[in-house]
């Protein structure tokens, strides 16, 4: 980076003793662009650029040559002291802060073309296989327009015009060889940089980049979610879908067969016509998890709709359908209905995959409670105990305590209820805000009159809040015979258990009842949480 006010301390002091320390004026009209070009491979060469930058007795145009020459010093040090100098020598940027703005204006007028001009030249092919790759030239230019714009809050070009031809050549330079540029580590100010300064002008070209088989459509994806307007979003949106849907297809599996044959070769590997395919399948379904990634921090509606499809689409394999509900986080319209139903109804499948099953409930859980909540509790009598257990959990993260008796109403008809239910629900109810708090309202679920299912979510509250002050309000029901649900038989992981402590060794207990809920899994949890909150 170019420096601040110590840098323009010393332009002042180059300025007031240049010609007597150097000698300058002594070589007068005397220097020529011969001088100027070799200055530029002498030690002392950087200083007396300077000088005669700085130097209104110059011709412009021989003031101008040092300026670029300047810019297309190799670095020093790995610095590049002709733009910002060193630590006791001004570079190109601090000398121009510290000339008068008329003189400086005449010389950035002058320099900005040529800037432009260097910065526009095409990149460098790439390598051939063996090859060492072509130094790009442009990166100096690219560096001092850059500095030129940004120094001072952009005090050094005042012209507007000449400020727009500044960025309209960054972006241009930006857009030419981008996965190349964005990973050259030589640069004084990086393309990311030069991008976040241009903002959404400097991103309104990269959805033209995203093709199938570019370098580093996740840097652009993430730089175009941060930095890009409506209308670019929605263009990589569609961009990315065109990338998805060829990742995804047959064509793309044999395009990548022969590179997959090398490597196997390479390796000295032979694997069969099996292994093979699951080798291409494997490599298909990582590249378009990628996509999946990028699809993600985009959003908009070309990518929401494709990944709604996919999703949806049974064809599709589980891990790619889930990780598509996965990069909707965040990007569904809340107010779509459409969105509400295509995934309550992928979540209510009985032949559904639980693990696509699962995200698609987180989804439901980031929309609008009035849209999905009356679904939610359509779930509560679901085959699968643990998809209740989950959409249960949404509705209680979704609603205050105002709404709970509305949820113990709905909750009392579920049946096959494990008991990691009402431990997790009792927990989530102590979260709930509201007017009333749900302490003040726990107690009229607990009782005989109730549903056994809404007397057990209501007593694990106790168990995750409940201390030594609370214990009379649980202990009067340790001889209540009420059975619990039964598991339905081929329920996996559900069952009614508690482990209990006797003589330091612990034990599980079967639990059948209320009573044995509230001895076994209440009262000790409760007992225990007043011994730790005394230590």
């Amino acid at each position: 980076m170019v420096r601040g006010a110590r840098g323009s301390r010393v332009v002042s002091l180059v300025l007031v003793g240049a010609a007597l320390s150097l000698g300058v004026a002594t070589v007068g009209c005397r220097t020529t662009k011969d001088d100027i070009d070799r200055w530029a491979n002498t030690q002392q060469g950087p200083r007396k650029l300077v000088a005669v930058l700085t130097h209104d007795k110059y011709p412009l145009e021989l003031r101008v040559d040092a300026a670029v020459t300047l810019v297309a010093m190799k670095p020093r040090g790995g610095r590049r002291v002709g733009i910002q100098g060193s630590d006791d020598q001004p570079g190109l940027i601090d000398a121009l802060a510290g000339m008068p703005p008329a003189e400086r204006a005449q010389i950035v007028a002058r320099i900005v073309p040529i800037l432009e001009q260097e910065m526009l030249r095409p990149p460098p092919p790439p390598p051939q296989v063996g090859q060492a790759p072509a130094t790009d030239t442009s990166f100096p230019y690219k560096d001092a327009a850059f500095a030129l714009l940004t120094h001072d809050a952009g005090a050094l070009v005042t012209d507007d015009e000449l400020r727009k031809r500044l960025r309209a050549a960054l972006v241009g330079w930006s857009m030419a060889d981008f996965a190349t540029r964005m990973d050259d580590a030589s640069q004084m100010f990086g393309l990311e940089q030069v991008l976040r300064e241009l903002k959404a002008d400097g991103v309104r070209k990269l959805p033209d980049l995203i093709q199938p088989n570019a370098k580093r459509v996740d840097r652009m994806a993430e730089l175009i979610a941060e930095l890009g307007d409506e209308e670019t979003r929605l263009r990589a949106s569609q961009k990315l879908v065109d990338i998805a849907k060829a990742v995804d297809s047959e064509e793309w599996l044999k395009q990548k067969s022969p590179a997959v044959e090398g490597a196997n070769k390479a390796s000295k590997l032979n694997p069969t016509p099996a292994q093979f395919k699951a080798q291409l399948d494997q490599y298909q379904e990582e590249e378009l998890l990628k996509v999946f990634s990028s699809m993600k921090k985009v959003g908009k509606k070309p990518v929401v709709d494709y990944l709604l499809g996919y999703a949806q689409d049974k064809k599709n394999a589980p891990k790619r359908r889930a990780s598509a509900l996965a990069a909707l986080e965040a990007n569904l319209d809340r107010g779509n209905a459409a969105h509400a139903e295509a995934l309550l109804k992928i979540a209510s499948s009985n032949e559904e995959d639980d693990s696509v099953r699962d995200v698609a409930l987180r989804r439901v859980g980031e929309l609008p409670r009035k849209v999905v909540v009356e679904k939610l509790y359509s779930l509560f009598n679901h085959g699968n105990w643990k998809v209740r257990w989950v959409a249960a959990e949404l509705v209680l993260k979704m609603s205050d305590s105002s709404q709970l008796d509305e949820f113990m109403r709905n909750i009392g008809r579920a049946e096959g209820m494990a008991i990691s239910e009402p431990l997790r629900y009792g927990a989530l109810i102590g979260d709930m805000k509201g007017a009333t708090k749900p302490q003040q309202l726990v107690d009229r679920y607990v009782g005989t009159g109730n549903a056994v299912q809404v007397r057990l979510s209501a007593l694990g509250y106790y168990y995750n809040r409940g201390n030594k002050a609370d214990l009379p309000r649980v202990t009067r029901y340790a001889n209540d015979k009420q059975r619990v649900p039964e598991c339905k038989a081929d329920a996996q992981e559900c069952e009614w258990k508690c482990t209990v402590t006797k003589a330091s060794k612990q034990e599980e207990k079967e639990i059948t009842n209320v009573g044995e809920f509230v001895e076994y899994c209440v009262i000790p949890a409760m007992e225990r949480r007043t011994a730790e909150s005394k230590k």
